[in-house]
């Protein structure tokens, strides 16, 4: 029952992207299309899983027993940026279609502080291995859920009488503050 609670609440209550606002970056790059934000959000849950998974192990069988926990934030970059480069090599031979649609966004995920967010809580919340599972691939899904929805928000708008002054960024940023407050509306469904 405790890890259904954490997966709720990483997936709505804190989610990753609208409560706290990480990875805004592919968030805004990616989401002017469904079809390439469902491809952006399946890659980072991949990787956030996957980096979380390896960043615990390294900081729990590496770093802490030889009391280098200073270099995490070192160690936990090089360890996403491989597994970075793993999907784009795997999306390149793939899914070619994807890769081009992702372009220059893919490789942000090294740098999506989403991603390192999720690692970084990780720890912070001292989560056994099971617990960085759940965590992470629901912190990930809370990720890809909130990208799926604006991208349909962001469909919608293209057809949409906006007025000139909003059109763009400005609308977008508007929705996404709309999005963060409804899903403030889950807060106090789980701890």
């Amino acid at each position: 029952m405790d890890l259904l609670l954490l997966a709720i609440g990483a997936i709505f209550v804190n989610n990753i992207l609208l409560a706290q606002y990480l990875g805004n970056c592919p968030f805004c790059g990616v989401s002017k299309k469904l079809s390439t934000s469902v491809g952006m959000g399946l890659a980072v849950i991949f990787v956030a899983t996957l980096a979380s998974i390896f960043t615990w192990l390294a900081f729990h069988y590496i770093l802490k027993p030889y009391n280098m926990e200073f270099i995490r934030t070192l160690a936990f970059i090089l360890i996403i940026a491989a597994l970075v480069q793993f999907v784009e090599i795997f999306l390149k031979k793939q899914s070619k279609t994807l890769f081009n649609a992702l372009g220059i966004y893919l490789p942000l995920i090294t740098t999506n502080c989403a991603v390192m967010g999720i690692t970084l809580l990780n720890i912070k919340y001292e989560f056994n291995f099971i617990e960085v599972v759940v965590f992470s691939a629901s912190s990930a899904a809370g990720f890809t859920l909130a990208i799926i929805l604006f991208a349909g928000l962001r469909e919608r708008l293209f057809i949409s009488p906006v007025p000139k002054a909003m059109q763009g960024t400005a609308i977008a940023l508007v929705t996404a503050g709309i999005m963060s407050m409804a899903f403030l509306g889950f807060t106090g469904m789980v701890k």
